[in-house]
Order: structure tokens, then sequence, then C-alpha cells
């Protein structure tokens, strides 16, 4: 009885080593067939369309991609997300094309307006995202805001909004410079080409049109002006210089 006992037992551990063997084998096989089909298409190249500001190199380290990667094993969705980090990337479509080229289609942010923080420029988009700082005294004319976003968020959004009625218009398009000094919303002031406007809260394209309208009395008038006030509805102040009597 014991000797039964005891082939039984001989038998049940012959039996779990060899499953644990058949197993292991399984794994190994199952791995260096993965690794030999994961190798089969390796990436050999990268195409970018779509970008205007960024690089490929850029580009290619923002993606996370050496050059190394395999086709099949590589996950577009972690290439998109990755590329989305960056502020200047709206969008980004990855696809593969077989056997051995990947292909993203990106989509750029346009820069908006220029914002001046205590000195430090920077490309802000339509949002009011910060893009880059400018290090070099390229700038590129777009509206600038004046001021700290920050400390001015409701006057920072209505900054940003009647930049907007500005391009929209092709209103700074036929400007040398304008200027939005952030402040609170209703105090909301603008400097074009050196003039003063107080344009407050709302209804931005009405007072432009009403500013566009005064401008062309006043330089056929020869007015030197102080400052030109559009907060009110249906109403302009003008302040002209007053000339200093020597």
């Amino acid at each position: 009885m014991k000797a039964k006992k005891k082939k039984n037992k001989s038998s049940l551990l012959i039996g779990i080593t060899a499953f644990v063997l058949l197993v292991s084998a399984l794994a190994t096989v199952a791995y260096i067939s993965y690794i030999k089909i994961i190798s089969a298409f390796p990436i050999k190249r990268t195409i970018f369309t779509g970008n205007k500001h960024l690089t490929i190199d850029e580009l290619r380290a923002l993606a996370g991609i050496h050059g190394k990667e395999s086709l099949i094993a590589l996950s577009g969705k972690s290439v998109s997300q990755r590329l989305l980090k960056s502020p200047w990337i709206r969008s980004a479509s990855v696809s593969k094309v077989f056997p051995d080229i990947l292909s993203i289609v990106i989509s750029e942010v346009v820069p908006f307006a220029l914002l001046d923080v205590n000195g430090h420029i920077f490309l802000t988009d339509d949002k009011g995202n910060l893009l880059e700082e400018l290090k070099d005294n390229t700038i590129p004319f777009l509206p600038i805001i004046t001021g700290d976003p920050f400390k001015e968020k409701e006057g920072f959004s209505e900054a940003l909004t009647l930049a907007k009625t500005m391009i929209d218009m092709g209103f700074s398009s036929e400007r040398d410079q304008i200027e939005i000094v952030l402040s609170k919303p209703q105090e909301l002031t603008s400097v074009i080409d050196g003039t003063v406007v107080k344009i407050g809260v709302g209804e931005y394209r009405e007072k432009l049109e009403r500013l566009l309208e005064l401008q062309e009395e006043i330089q056929r008038r020869k007015i030197p002006v102080d400052y030109i006030d559009l907060r009110f509805a249906n109403r302009v102040i003008v302040k002209p210089i007053k000339e200093v009597i020597h």
C-alpha cells in the first residue's frame, strides 16, 4: 500500500514537472516568434506632413521615434499623445504603411498674437496658450497684448476677443502697430499707430467701425488727438492735444 502511494506521488511530480517544462517551452517559442515578427518590420522612413514651424528633428524627438522601432509594435495612439503635448500641435494623425513607413499628418497652431509680459515676448494662440518665447529681434507683425494675463484673466480674455475681431475685420493688417493694454475689461485700451483708443468691453466690431469713420474725419481735418473714447453707446469722445503756447 505504501509502495503504491509512493508510486502515485512520484507520477504526480513527474507530470507537474513535464507540464512546467512544456509551458516554459511554449512561452520560449512564442517569445522567439514575437521577436522575429516585430523585427521583420523595422521603420525605415518616417514621413511628417503639415508642419510649418516645427522641424523634422523636433517632431521626431516629440514623437519619441529614434529609428529602431518596429512598425507592428509601435502604438500610433502613444505617438499621437506625445505629439499633442507640444503647444504648437493642434492635432496629429498616425498611420502605418507596410512594410516600413510611418506616416504622421499634423496640424499646427497658427500664432495669433504677441504677449508682452515685463519685456518678455511670447507667441500665443487664439485661446491665449503660450507657444514659445521669442529670443531674437525678429518679431512678426501681430497684435501685441501687454500686461500680466495671470493677474488680469478677464481682461486677457477680452483682449483676445478684441484682437480676433481686429483680425477678422482686416483692421490689423492696415495698421503699423496695434497694442492692447491689459486691464479690467471695462477699461480695456488699445494703442493704434500711436493713438490711444479707450474701447471698454463688448461690441468690438461696432466700435471699430465707428473708429474707422472717425479716423477719416480726423485725418481730413488734421486734428492732433490725445485719445479717443469709444466706451459709450452711440457716442464718441475725441480729446484733442492742447497746444502749448511758449
